[in-house]
């Protein structure tokens, strides 16, 4: 089968338009339905529906999709490894890394000026993502590598990738600098049963919840923001209280504190990288992560942190 019409069914199914694909591929629309036309007679499913506002995958165009998308990437590192090899340009490829918000805010920024005072100039770019998009774009060669945790729903198995644990990360409470228990030591989830809680994704939340069930209260999750600073926001503006993970502590916002909480709910913290072509820095970077990661764990030397921040207690994580 011939790549390019590879290339344009993916592109469809990104933009959603035959219109939209043709425009950017520089085709015609009758050409790019012709395309993918052709490439459902070879498979002999339909791949593309339409619908109001355009079309879609099927749901076996989503299937080959999903398989096109790596066997491009790992084509176009074929050709990039190649070239490469021929001219000792390895270091000159970019490196791009996946990074969980919480995770893209501090540890792994460190970890890159790091990286970066090792190998000179260094093409390079930081996607912020939740854990399980990450993972998968990493199987499909989008990413190098992606800094993830294993927050509920949890982070799937891949033969084609390898994972390396960072180390554990607790969880906390951040709270208005006015609030009354700001500048306290350790709570427990009982204590905080009568606060209005806010979140931005389902993994937090999930997390809350047990926590909140084995102190046997609930907790009452009455605000959602859009994302991690719109939920800081919320907390600084006394809207509400929020789980955290503990390494923002360091870079909170002023008006925005954090009290620890008594045996607090836990995320552990991984790497994922493709078992094949990794980036030439990758092996640096990983170590640079660690030292970067250790540097913000709650009692590390140097860390300035919310008020009552819990004693160290990393260690590999029980589940």
């Amino acid at each position: 089968m011939d790549l390019t019409v590879w290339r344009t069914f993916v592109t469809v199914c990104r933009l959603g338009s035959l219109s939209a694909a043709a425009a950017e591929l520089h085709h015609t629309q009758s050409a790019v339905s012709r395309q993918i036309a052709g490439l459902e007679r070879q498979l002999g499913v339909p791949l593309m529906e339409r619908h109001a506002r355009g079309v879609r995958p099927t749901p076996a165009g989503e299937v080959f999709r999903h398989h096109a998308l790596a066997t491009l990437n790992e084509a176009d590192r074929a050709v990039r490894a190649a070239r490469e090899a021929g001219d000792g340009a390895a270091f000159n490829r970019p490196l791009t890394v996946g990074a969980t918000p919480s995770l893209a805010a501090g540890v792994v920024p460190e970890a890159i000026r790091a990286l970066l005072k090792e190998t000179g100039s260094l093409r390079w770019s930081l996607l912020p993502g939740l854990s399980t998009p990450l993972h998968d774009r990493v199987v499909t060669g989008e990413l190098d590598i992606a800094v993830v945790t294993d927050a509920p729903p949890g982070l799937p198995h891949d033969p084609r990738t390898e994972r390396r644990f960072l180390g554990v990360d607790d969880m906390v409470v951040a709270l208005p600098v006015d609030h009354p228990r700001a500048g306290g030591g350790p709570v427990r989830m009982r204590a905080l049963a009568d606060e209005t809680w806010a979140e931005d994704n389902d993994g937090s939340a999930a997390l809350l919840h047990q926590h909140a069930a084995r102190a046997g209260v609930s907790a009452r999750i009455e605000l959602t923001a859009a994302d991690l600073p719109g939920k800081l926001a919320l907390v600084a503006t006394g809207h509400a209280i929020a789980l955290i993970p503990g390494v923002l502590t360091r870079g909170l916002r002023t008006d925005v504190t954090t009290v620890s909480l008594v045996d607090p709910p836990t995320r552990g913290v991984y790497t994922v990288v493709p078992r094949r072509d990794p980036h030439p820095c990758t092996a640096a970077l990983l170590d640079h992560l660690t030292t970067a990661f250790a540097s913000v764990r709650p009692g590390h030397d140097g860390v300035t942190s919310g008020p009552g921040v819990a004693a160290d207690r990393y260690g590999p994580k029980a589940r």
